[in-house]
């Protein structure tokens, strides 16, 4: 989080480069797990769906109980505080991600909407079964200072 999206292929090469020392020192395997590829395809069609208002194909990627919340100063911003159910989350989300970019958050695919070159919200995302379960929308500054964005490319 302590770069705009400008220098996020430098930074993402030094992170992953800091990521797989890290698993060499510990003893964990350098391969790639396929279930962050795969969640990385699901938010991508998320992100793509809301940006092109494609309602259907934003169900598509949404389980049927999905439940969308976001903290108060994402409220402040005009989210709803939650909201439930894929017809619901869907209609919230058309339209809206325009600027919103996949990326690591604390190490697992989500996204960050980056409007003005700074990250102003963080799209945490719960994927079971290929299907988005839970969006948390995170833009609380302090909380945001904490949290470690790595931008993957588009």
């Amino acid at each position: 989080m302590r770069s705009p999206p400008s220098w996020g292929a430098p930074l993402a090469a030094a992170r992953q480069l800091a990521s797989r020392a890290r698993r060499r020192v510990q003893g964990s395997a350098t391969v790639p797990d396929p279930d962050l590829t795969r969640r990385r395809e699901v938010v991508e069609d998320f992100l793509a769906a809301s940006r092109g208002g494609d309602f259907q194909a934003l169900l598509a990627v949404l389980d049927p109980d999905v439940v969308l919340r976001a903290d108060s100063a994402a409220v402040q911003m005009g989210a709803s505080k939650e909201v439930r159910g894929a017809p619901g989350v869907a209609d919230t989300i058309t339209g809206r991600a325009r600027f919103a970019q996949p990326a690591l958050v604390n190490g697992v695919v989500g996204a960050v909407w980056v409007p003005v070159g700074r990250p102003r919200v963080v799209f945490g995302f719960t994927i079971t079964r290929g299907k988005i379960l839970e969006i948390d929308l995170v833009a609380d500054p302090e909380r945001l200072g904490q949290i470690d964005l790595v931008f993957l490319e588009d």
